[in-house]
């Protein structure tokens, strides 16, 4: 499959859950907000008849215990103010009633008149003649009236009290907290809010008349509703009301849609993961023909070197000739090394990844052994014009590791150095060694070609070399630097490299000291 295919399904499919993942998300934000809506309202509606409930209760006992009063007082302004009068054969009563307030002040008067036939002291015969019905009916219909009017006026005057006296008490005398409390639970279970509250009552300065006894407020919206609001604005209060567990409440509804976001997620994690399989997948591959490429190509030159020099030695000649015969043993032999070592790297590679290899680990002097690796590159570095400059400064030298390993790095190091260097710059190798923090440094710098730095960062992977065309003018298989990476980790030290492309490239290895061992 093509890379660019891949692409496109990882970014059709990516953005199909991108999607998925946003209305997922959206919906779960309509749904708090419309729950939150829903709440909101139904605190306010209870509220407002929890209020409500609270001013008819005042009202009521107002009512009653004015009415008791007033129907006592008028009872003793009428008796006092009762008047007969004679007219022909009726009798005429005038009866005034005066209500007056505490203080002595005079809210209203009104008067009762009540007109009386006057009996005859001789008993007679009553023969009905239809005529006396209509007038008790008009005199029952002026009693009702009257007793309407007087009925009114007490009412006017209990207005007058709840204006006037029930407001100048304070809130703590006026509201039965207890009973508010009451009304606000009932209120709310009757709007579907069954949840805890806390509530306060407030003057209208914000002073605190009451607050219940587990109040703890914590941040929460506080929802508010003014007390008798037709009371003056200097006396109005405040009932505040919050609710501790709103956010669980608010998305109890809307938890289900957890999990589904969750596996959503999951999914998603899971598709990026296997395109990036498919890619590392798709890069290996590609690593393991360029190997194969490269193997064919270092294989097939020693074969085709030891394949001639055979046919040589079937030639009669050559066995005359020990010189020649001698020369071209020395072929077979070279080239048959040469396919040993690179077959060796290989099966190098394959212990180390079985773990199958135990490093024979002894106290080894660094220096030494870099020398031995100098003195048999030097030759083959000064042969072509360049120079190998050691600069070996480190005071403690001493590190425990596997000498003929640690011998392998060195060489596989300078080996590189030489086999990349640049075609119209003599090579120029150095090599430092110095102590850092109870560490031996060691770096091997050369004047290169260099490497991106895009490649920098993955030279130390297994069959992994910089793109070079179809050219094979350097040989390998990838394996060198690997194999220097895994020897460096085993002996619990670091390589890094640093690079410039077309300047040169330096590695620096810290190991441990023999003592910190």
């Amino acid at each position: 499959m093509k890379k660019s295919t891949i692409w496109i399904l990882g970014v059709i499919m990516g953005l199909s859950f991108l999607s998925l993942l946003y209305l997922q998300v959206s919906y779960i934000e309509e749904m708090v907000k419309m729950r939150r809506g829903q709440f909101e309202e139904g605190v306010n509606r209870s509220l407002v008849k929890a209020v409500h409930n609270l001013e008819l209760v005042e009202t009521k006992k107002y009512l009653e215990k004015d009415v008791i009063e007033q129907e006592r007082s008028g009872l003793v302004s009428r008796g006092s103010q009762q008047q007969k009068q004679q007219v022909g054969e009726n009798v005429v009563e005038h009866h005034k009633y005066t209500i007056t307030a505490p203080d002595g002040s005079t809210y209203s008067t009104f008067e009762l008149k009540t007109i009386m036939s006057r009996p005859a002291n001789v008993p007679k015969v009553i023969i009905s003649t239809g005529k006396t019905i209509p007038q008790t009916s008009r005199a029952l219909q002026e009693i009702v009236k009257e007793r309407y009017i007087y009925q009114r006026e007490l009412l006017n005057e209990v207005i007058y009290n709840i204006l006037y006296t029930a407001s100048d008490k304070p809130l703590k005398e006026r509201v039965n907290f207890k009973q508010l409390d009451h009304f606000l639970k009932s209120e709310l279970f009757n709007n579907g809010i069954d949840i805890p509250y806390h509530f306060s009552v407030t003057d209208r300065d914000g002073k605190e008349v009451y607050r219940c006894s587990d109040y703890a407020y914590d941040g929460e919206k506080v929802y508010s509703r003014l007390l008798f609001e037709n009371d003056p604005p200097a006396k109005m209060g405040f009932v505040n009301i919050f609710f501790p567990t709103l956010d669980d409440y608010i998305f109890s509804s809307v938890r289900f849609m957890i999990p589904s976001i969750i596996f959503t997620l999951v999914l998603l994690i899971t598709f990026i993961f296997t395109i990036y399989i498919i890619f590392r997948q798709k890069r290996l591959t590609e690593i393991k023909n360029d190997f194969i490429n490269n193997m064919t190509h270092e294989f097939k030159t020693p074969i085709s070197t030891i394949s001639l020099a055979a046919q040589m030695l079937n030639d009669p000649a050559v066995g005359k000739s020990p010189v020649m015969f001698k020369h071209i043993s020395g072929v077979i032999n070279d080239e048959t090394k040469r396919l040993r070592f690179q077959v060796e790297k290989v099966l190098q590679m394959s212990m180390f990844e079985r773990q199958s290899v135990t490093l024979k680990k002894k106290e080894v002097d660094a220096h030494e052994v870099i020398n031995g690796v100098v003195n048999t590159f030097r030759l083959k570095v000064e042969s072509s014009g360049g120079t190998l400059d050691a600069e070996l400064a480190a005071e403690d030298p001493i590190i425990f590791v596997d000498e003929m390993h640690f011998t392998n790095v060195m060489f596989n190091l300078l080996d590189n150095a030489v086999k990349y260097k640049r075609p119209d710059v003599d090579i120029a190798l150095k090599i430092r060694t110095w102590n850092e923090a109870n560490k031996l440094c060691i770096s091997i710098e050369d004047n290169g070609i260099g490497i991106k730095r895009e490649d920098l960062k993955k030279i130390f992977e297994k069959f992994y070399r910089v793109h070079t065309g179809n050219r094979h003018d350097v040989k390998g298989f990838g394996l060198g630097l690997a194999y220097v990476k895994k020897i460096i980790s085993d002996h619990k030290g670091t390589i890094r490299a640093e690079s410039e492309l077309n300047v040169g490239t330096k590695f620096i290895i810290v190991l441990p000291l023999f003592k910190d061992e």
